[in-house]
């Protein structure tokens, strides 16, 4: 387990990541879908050391919304972000408001992407130790704003929830 990093301290990329993971959050919850966003961000575009990072995809989950079961956060950013060569994907990071699930996670490492970022894994614990496994730099958040804002679907929509991640709603939260 990593040791949460304060968001008071991000640099400009991951300030930019996570402000634009969030946002894309924030838009889910206001559809009544799941308040999970993620962002693709290119730190050095072309190659420019001086570049500013560049937001390649900015996706949030639209299972609700679009009946979708795979259009998750992470995924999302992807479809956003188009067909990218392999060697961009090997320099981006993930932006992610919460620890990605087993299909997020696969998709990440498909792609080679070194290193994620996830806003929170309070309310859930998605496949990180297996990123770390396969050499992916995790990077844990803690932000209070992530860990709220998806404590709080889930009180109001267990339902939606535990199917967004392949479980029944535990008795105690009927």
């Amino acid at each position: 387990m990593s040791t949460p990093r304060p968001t008071s301290t991000l640099s400009p990329q991951d300030a930019l990541g996570l402000r634009a993971a969030l946002a894309a959050a924030r838009k889910s919850y206001a559809e009544g879908g799941v308040p999970i966003g993620a962002s693709l961000v290119l730190l050095h575009p072309a190659g420019e050391p001086s570049g500013e990072p560049l937001v390649l995809g900015q996706g949030h989950n639209s299972r609700v919304q679009l009946d979708s079961p795979i259009l998750h956060g992470e995924t999302a950013a992807l479809l956003d972000a188009g067909r990218l060569k392999a060697g961009v994907y090997r320099q981006a990071t993930m932006y992610t408001t919460l620890s990605p699930c087993a299909m997020c996670s696969g998709a990440i490492l498909l792609y080679k992407i070194p290193r994620l970022v996830i806003g929170e894994n309070r309310n859930f614990v998605g496949e990180e130790e297996l990123l770390r496994s396969r050499g992916v730099e995790v990077v844990v958040l803690d932000d209070p704003e992530c860990v709220e804002l998806m404590g709080r679907f889930i009180k109001e929509k267990p339902e939606e929830w535990y199917e967004d991640i392949g479980e029944t709603v535990p008795p105690e939260q009927k």
